[in-house]
């Protein structure tokens, strides 16, 4: 068996997190995989060069029809046996949200699930997602048992998860419909992999480029790695990287035993 790390990394913007020396933090790290999302950009308008020096020689690209928005993308010194691109429908395909890999027996689904906080329509797009999402799951599941799930879900799922929870529950994020789907989902039977290994609070992974709330550590966990139960026992740790400033988000790492 191989140990794998999996590093997920909204990244808002591909080409700006390369100037900020992305290529340098990925060479400090030992992952094998890296799953990016909002990479604002097609394959063509992003020069890999540097992260193909680093082993990163098979690229896996999704990119929303809109030009410098949204995307994800799975950057990997291993192939993958296959590449899905989408889930099947226009609707949520076309902003590039979901990019699902299988290697061997193990299936990593790359998601950038959407954010409601431009208003009443986009938080209804977003409801429409997690609902769409969770049967797309269920159903991936019955023929690829084991499941990881990274990537930003928009979402905090628990008090411990938000640096002002009274402040900020009724806003999109923290919405108890929104917190009641990322229980509905785990007990579907899955983890919330960085939550098995600690339990400590004012771990976040988002801050607001406002009132220096990255400096004050105002911020919110909302990028995940989620695993199928199944994999309860090959999982060697999951840790946040808040040290890494090439976005308003910083990196996940998952060590796995493949």
């Amino acid at each position: 068996m191989k140990n794998v790390t999996f590093v997920s990394y909204n990244i808002n913007g591909i080409r700006a997190a390369l100037k900020k020396e992305l290529a340098g933090w990925l060479a400090g790290s030992s992952a094998d995989v890296v799953c990016l999302q909002e990479v604002k950009a097609s394959r063509e308008q992003a020069d890999l060069q540097q992260l193909a020096s680093l082993g990163y020689q098979h690229v896996y690209w999704f990119a929303a029809e809109k030009k410098g928005y949204s995307g994800v993308a799975v950057l990997s010194k291993i192939p993958a046996d296959q590449a899905h691109y989408g889930m099947g429908m226009p609707e949520y395909d076309s902003e590039g949200r979901l990019l699902r890999l299988d290697f061997g027996d193990l299936t990593l689904v790359n998601t950038y699930m959407p954010s409601g906080t431009t208003g009443d329509v986009r938080q209804g797009f977003k409801y429409r997602w997690l609902d769409d999402f969770y049967d797309y799951m269920q159903q991936l599941r019955t023929t690829r048992p084991k499941l990881v799930v990274c990537g930003d879900f928009n979402i905090c799922h628990k008090e411990i998860d938000i640096h002002n929870p009274v402040r900020l529950k009724n806003t999109s994020g923290f919405l108890p419909r929104e917190r009641a789907w990322v229980s509905k989902f785990l007990a579907a039977g899955y983890l919330d992999a960085f939550r098995c290994f600690s339990d400590e609070p004012q771990q976040y992974t988002w801050w607001s480029y406002r009132a220096n709330s990255r400096q004050k550590n105002l911020g919110w966990r909302i990028d995940y790695f989620v695993v199928s139960e199944t994999l309860r026992e090959q999982l060697l740790g999951c840790a946040i990287h808040s040290d890494a400033v090439h976005s308003d988000h910083c990196p996940v790492s998952l060590q796995i035993k493949l």
